[in-house]
């Protein structure tokens, strides 16, 4: 069953288009389950009814026409029901309904699975027999172990349906293609996509339309000469230790690259209006599919073959590629199938107006740095078809996770006023940049930024800045090659205390591990977010741990503003073998002439165990940072990364609420400064639940700074607490949420969240 299983959704993949891909399902499941007819029925989103898109076995001449309205039928049964129905008699069930014009009439056996996606119902596929007959359960299980294998396929395929194709005569015929996501960054980005990718990965390459076709043929017989030399060279090198057998490898692999074969048909693609490197994804997924799905083993071994000839040509193809800075001549939106820092480092990004990642989270490192320079970001976005976005006309709202192609003027003129309103709102931001962060009855509340480069340091003080609540010193180590040196880690972390002097700095020692790697120090484990992490890793590695400290108290000498943050405790013998460990390089600096001053030293609650030891670590240091990101992660048991389960991954959850209740409770009479430097606090929902329970600082990305302030200085500390009082007994997130958007109307703020424009269109 399951090289049966496998070699269905091959075919499905391959397949160009909806109406192929579910043509090859009806067929290949009719045969397999030796039905007489088998049909699948996708609902319509605008009228949610059940259509005939394919069959075998009925009239085909109905697909597309004959629909089921919601709660009409069988079919739609199954839909409601979100679970088979299997059927001896179908006729004489009383939701059977006769789907005039299909010829099902003389059909009696029925079963029906639900073809389900993201919770979501995309169809039903169904087969059915004259006879009457109970579908056995190996038949069932059969079913509905495909629909679960198809949906995502078909989600994808009926997203990449409705993109425009390569021919530049053709038009969409319709506009106002939506997508959902996950919002990373709020705002609104209006561009056309580009669609960027890693190095030599033939399955992320975009298709993407030419004029220079004569340049294209020639970039592509340049990499075919270049790799038949690389192959004739191999087969030289090695011929000395090969037999005659299996030296005739390279001469298939000679043939393959042959001008009549592989080649003339990534031509016959260019000239039809693809790049090179486009086409040839095209034709190499083509023979890899078809290879797939062979019976012999040997057959089925070519494939391999064929990709790894595909990434030779494509290797040297990217090498007379233009590069990033000559690509980018106007503002774009990157759309990619993982979006990474890396990459952004790559491109010129002041021409970067949006983001769009397939994969990753609203807590996902580069949505983090998204937030932190103010681009629009959705991520998640698992149905976009990502490869068929670039240079075609988009609209990312980072407020509601959605993603428009081809939009219409219409829809582009709503969220131009978004735009517009947002830019007026900055205009207001830049007059509180010298203000106090204070209720509107004098409750002051300290807000410091969270940074992890030397660029943040004049957009954080130019954004009205008190401190840094989080320095990330794993930023540095990780654009490296190797461990900085003690003497490198002072130079840098000297700029961020020099920067903000006399204002305090808080610097976190090294938090690698979870999703943060260092090329030259990787750490592989089965469960890393429970693994060797954080506080674990610089515990078990005193030299890096004490070249760090002492690298900070240096740089700290004659400012005296330095603050040290322990990561990831979870134990308060970890806190107190770290405080002895710098109270050693203290003395160390000491004794070496420095003029330095004993650092606080506090500790990030991030993981439930810190939640109820708050007392215990309260008395060992001096203050108390809770990590949003990680709390929540940990208390939901949400990898907050993966895209699949981030629709459960809330801030606002009450067991969130109330462990940060709890916090601030438990360390009332300890005599420590408590602060919130995760995501959460950038948010103003947040900020004013994190005022109300009596957190003394929050810490955030500089562009979240002026809209906390902002409406930080439009209430009163009553109404705040009025607010809290009112979420904290809610069973729900999404109540949570929903009454706080409520007070914050109410209160008249809520405009300093998201413009009035976009509210009204997402509501």
């Amino acid at each position: 069953m399951l090289s049966l299983l496998r070699r269905i959704t091959q075919e499905v993949t391959a397949a160009q288009t909806l109406p192929s891909a579910l043509d090859i399902i009806v067929r290949r499941v009719r045969r397999a389950m030796r039905s007489e007819v088998c049909s699948i029925y996708l609902v319509d989103p605008n009228t949610e009814e059940y259509v005939l898109m394919a069959t075998r076995g009925l009239n085909s001449g109905g697909a597309g026409k004959l629909s089921l309205k919601a709660h009409e039928g069988l079919v739609s049964l199954v839909g409601r029901r979100a679970e088979p129905v299997n059927l001896e008699d179908a006729h004489a069930h009383p939701s059977f309904h006769y789907l005039s014009g299909s010829g099902e009439e003389r059909y009696k056996s029925f079963l029906g699975v639900p073809i389900i996606h993201h919770r979501q119902i995309l169809g039903v596929l169904v087969v059915q027999h004259e006879d009457k007959r109970r579908f056995d359960e190996g038949e069932e299980a059969f079913l509905i172990t495909l629909s679960a294998q198809l949906a995502g396929v078909i989600a994808h395929a009926e997203a990449t349906g409705a993109m425009t194709t390569l021919d530049n005569t053709e038009k969409p015929t319709s506009q106002d293609f939506r997508y959902k996501g996950i919002a990373g960054s709020q705002g609104v980005a209006i561009g056309k996509g580009m669609v960027v990718y890693p190095p030599a990965d033939l399955d992320v390459i975009p298709d993407r339309k030419t004029q220079e076709i004569e340049s294209e043929l020639s970039s592509f017989s340049d990499a075919l000469k270049a790799v038949r030399k690389d192959i004739r060279r191999a087969s030289s090198r090695l011929s000395q230790h090969l037999s005659e057998d299996e030296k005739a490898l390279f001469d298939v692999y000679l043939k393959i690259l042959d001008d009549n074969a592989l080649a003339a048909e990534v031509e016959h693609r260019i000239k039809e209006g693809n790049w090179a490197q486009g086409a040839l994804r095209q034709v190499v997924q083509f023979h890899i599919s078809h290879f797939n799905r062979m019976e012999d083993p040997y057959l089925r071994e070519r494939a391999t073959d064929i990709r790894d000839l595909g990434r030779r040509i494509l290797s040297h193809l990217q090498e007379t590629a233009p590069s990033p800075t000559e690509t980018f001549k106007e503002p774009v939106i990157l759309i990619g199938e993982e979006l990474t820092a890396s990459m952004l480092g790559e491109v010129p990004i002041d021409k970067v107006i949006g983001l769009v990642s397939v994969m990753g989270s609203s807590n996902s490192h580069v949505a983090i740095l998204a937030r932190a320079m103010g681009i629009p970001t959705v991520m998640g976005a698992l149905d976009v078809p990502y490869t068929q976005l670039d240079k075609v006309d988009m609209i990312v709202d980072g407020y509601s996770g959605q993603i428009f192609t081809n939009p219409s003027d219409h829809l582009t003129e709503n969220y131009q006023q978004i735009v517009d309103e947002e830019r007026q709102l900055e205009t207001e931001f830049e007059a509180l940049k010298d203000l106090p962060c204070e209720t509107k009855d004098g409750k002051r509340l300290s807000l410091f930024v969270n940074t992890g480069l030397s660029a943040d340091i004049a957009r954080s003080l130019d954004r009205g800045a008190e401190g840094i609540g989080l320095y990330r010193t794993e930023v540095p180590f990780m654009v490296r090659d190797r461990f900085p040196t003690e003497a490198e880690q002072e130079v840098i972390y000297r700029q961020q205390l020099e920067g903000f002097a006399p204002a305090p700095v808080t610097v976190r020692t090294l938090d690698v591990g979870g999703d943060k790697a260092l090329p030259y120090f990787p750490i592989k484990e089965e469960n890393p977010f429970l693994g060797w992490r954080g506080i674990r890793v610089t515990l078990d590695h005193l030299e890096i741990f004490m070249a760090q400290i002492r690298a900070m108290i240096k740089a700290s000498a004659g400012l005296h503003n330095l603050k040290i943050m322990l990561p990831m405790i979870s134990n308060v013998s970890e806190v107190e073998e770290a405080i002895v460990l710098i109270q050693r390089a203290y003395d160390e600096v000491l004794e070496e002439g420095y003029d330095v001053k004993m650092p606080k030293v506090g500790v990030m609650i991030e993981v439930p165990a810190a939640v109820y030891q708050v007392k215990e670590l309260a008395a060992l240091v001096d203050f108390m940072s809770v990590g949003s990101n990680d709390l929540t992660q940990y208390l939901l048991a949400v990898d907050r990364n993966n895209p699949r389960v981030a629709d459960l991954y809330h801030s606002f959850h009450p067991a969130v609420l109330r462990a940060l209740q709890s916090i601030v409770t438990e360390a009332k009479d300890e005599h420590v400064t408590l602060s919130v430097c995760g995501e959460m606090a950038g948010d103003p929902m947040g900020a004013i639940l994190f005022m109300a329970m009596g957190y003394d600082v929050l810490s955030m990305s500089s562009t979240s700074l002026p809209k906390v302030k902002a409406v930080i200085r439009h209430i009163t500390m009553e109404q705040a607490e009025n607010m809290l009082s009112e979420v904290l007994n809610l069973s729900r997130a999404s109540a949570v949420k929903k009454t706080m958007e409520g007070l914050m109307r109410d209160a008249n703020i809520e405009r300093f969240v998201r413009p009035a424009k976009s509210s009204s269109m997402n509501q």
